[in-house]
Parts: C-alpha cells; sequence; structure tokens
C-alpha cells in the first residue's frame, strides 16, 4: 500500500469523491480476481476503472491484451508509471458511458472478458449494458459493495431478489467468488465489498428476450402491487387479461412478481 501512496503523493493526484475512487494494493487479492475473472494467455480484457493500475497491471501479467477505460483524466501521470513495464495494456482516457458497442467491438473484439472494480454509483448501469449488448463478454468479474452483491445472486422470493437479478440471470450464471473487507482498499470504503462473477450463457437464446425483459421490468415496477396489476399497466391489457395469461402459465393470480425465477419469467411471456 505504501508504494501506491507514494505513486500517488508523488503525481499530486487528489481524491475524486464524484468518482467513488477506492484502489485495490493487496497483491494476493489483485491475484485472486484475476483467477476469479478466469483469465489466461488467450484472452483480451475489457477493464472499466483501472484507477492507479494495481489490478490492471495483475491482468496484464495473465492475459493476452487489456484495454483499460479510465474517466479521470488527473490518472494519467499515475498510470504511465504503475504501467510503464505493461506492453500489452491500452489505457483509454473516456466515460465508458459514452463509448459505443462499435467502438468496443473495435478495440477488444468480439471475444473479451470484462473485469472491473466498480465506483458504487455506476455499478448497475454498467452491468446492465453489458449483458444487453450485442457484443457481450464472455464473462463479468466485478468488485461490488456486498449489498448489490447478494442483489445479484439472490433467489426468487428473497428480499434482495429484484429485477438486476432476474434480468443478469436471463443472460447468464452470477456467483459471488469471494467477500472483500473494507480494509483491503485506499482510501478506506464505509462499506465491505465482494467479487460477483457473471458467466454468460445461451440457455434462453430462442426466447422473445425483449418481452421477457418487458416483464421483469413491469413485475418489479410496483413490489406492493399484484403481478396482474402490474402487467396490465406495462402491457396496456386489463387486469383480467393479466390474470388470465397468469393462470394459463400456471400461477396464481395474485402472484407477486418478486417469487417468480426467470424461468418463470420466460414461461409466462408466451402467454402474454
Amino acid at each position: 500500500m505504501s508504494d501506491i501512496k507514494e505513486v500517488l503523493t508523488k503525481n499530486s493526484f487528489r481524491f475524486n469523491k464524484r468518482f467513488g475512487q477506492n484502489f485495490i494494493t493487496d497483491l494476493n487479492l489483485l491475484d485472486a480476481i484475476v483467477s476469479d475473472a478466469g483469465i489466461t494467455c488467450e484472452d483480451t480484457v475489457l477493464e472499466i476503472g483501472p484507477g492507479a493500475g494495481t489490478l490492471t497491471a495483475r491482468l496484464a501479467k495473465a492475459a493476452k491484451k487489456v484495454i483499460a477505460y479510465e474517466i479521470d483524466e488527473n490518472l494519467r501521470p499515475v498510470l504511465q508509471e504503475t504501467l510503464a513495464d505493461c506492453g500489452n495494456v491500452e489505457v483509454i482516457f473516456k466515460d465508458i458511458s459514452k463509448v459505443t458497442d462499435s467502438e468496443i467491438t473495435e478495440k477488444a473484439g468480439k471475444n473479451y472478458k470484462l473485469v472491473a472494480n466498480l465506483p458504487y454509483y455506476i455499478t448497475t448501469p454498467v452491468i446492465m449494458r453489458f449483458i444487453e449488448c450485442e457484443n457481450k463478454p464472455a464473462s463479468i468479474t466485478v468488485m461490488v459493495q456486498k449489498e448489490v452483491g447478494e442483489r445479484l445472486v439472490a433467489k426468487a422470493g428473497s428480499g434482495e431478489y429484484g429485477a438486476i437479478t432476474a434480468a443478469v440471470r436471463l443472460e447468464g450464471d452470477a456467483k459471488i467468488t469471494r467477500i472483500v473487507q473494507r480494509k483491503m482498499f485506499y482510501p478506506v470504503p464505509n462499506v465491505d465489498s465482494c467479487v460477483v462473477t457473471v458467466t454468460m450463457n445461451d440457455v434462453y437464446a430462442g426466447e422473445d428476450k425483449n418481452k421477457v425483459k418487458k416483464l421483469i421490468r413491469a413485475a418489479f415496477a410496483m413490489r406492493r402491487k399484484t403481478l396482474a396489476n402490474n402487467l396490465a399497466v406495462s402491457f396496456c391489457i386489463s387486469k383480467d387479461k393479466a390474470s388470465e395469461a397468469i393462470l394459463k402459465a400456471g400461477f396464481d393470480a395474485n402472484v407477486r412478481g418478486e417469487t417468480l425465477s426467470v424461468e418463470d419469467f420466460v414461461n409466462l411471456s408466451k402467454f402474454i
């Protein structure tokens, strides 16, 4: 940790709260994240938010190529120093939310893995963007707030289960690979974190995913309402028609959306 502190101090770097910057410095943890992501010498890695470059450097040791997008231009001299020996890394100073899918394909190709230590304020937008884009990564490995990680892997019917849980499960299998104590970061955040890996799959490739996604959004639009009420509003149909579809799919007419699994939503989509 002292080395990173020295590099940051030497380059007069100041943390920007707006970007939620908390850097990982423990080498064992960094190597564990690379391992969790399943990075090999054949892989191209897309990294979001390299920060001080600590994870980037470990990814570079394992991967064929690393494309890293960083929003904070003030980190340029820091990254030039920490990644000086990493010839297979390209750092692009750009807001990932403003990067087009075509640029991602141009830089990372069509077979890449996404790895990120995500600032908490962009966790959901980034995950949703990459699980729904046309050129999806083969896997997504992210460091996120522990509470968010628990939502990503929650079981249907639990308090943590939500729209993002179902949306992620429609595209892949999510699992928490490790819990990370807050003291492992510099500066120390107010919450603990965890590493979540999503392995993409084609289980529902033949389904009308757009309709399933609309169903999921509808189901969680108003959690206190029954699924029939939510579907009636979202699909502009009568509550009776919504209830009829729910019954045909094999569920109770008064069922609530948060009790349905992704498989249930896929099944229900055939009757709407």
